[in-house]
């Protein structure tokens, strides 16, 4: 059999046991940081969708942040009409 750069003395090919080792950095190979990532983007979201409706009856964060989505704006207005205001 040939002996060439690509074989083995015992004429087995090296391109079958040809292996790369993973890029990583500190130990974090890039399909472990998308699947963290998408874990930690996911949690934010809905960490800051919670704490925007938990705070959403303080009138400043109801003013400042709820009311300047452009299709909540009227679900978000708590205004009162004069005639029910007693002061």
């Amino acid at each position: 059999m040939f002996i060439g750069p690509y074989t083995l003395s015992s004429g087995i090919l090296l391109r079958y046991f040809r292996y790369t080792v993973q890029r990583s950095v500190a130990g974090l190979t890039i399909p472990s940081a998308v699947r963290a990532g998408t874990l930690a983007g996911s949690f934010g979201v809905f960490a800051g969708t919670a704490a925007l409706f938990f705070f959403g009856e303080v009138p400043r964060v109801r003013r400042d942040i709820l009311q300047q989505i452009p299709f909540l704006d009227t679900y978000f207005d708590r205004t009162v009409a004069p005639e029910d205001n007693p002061f």
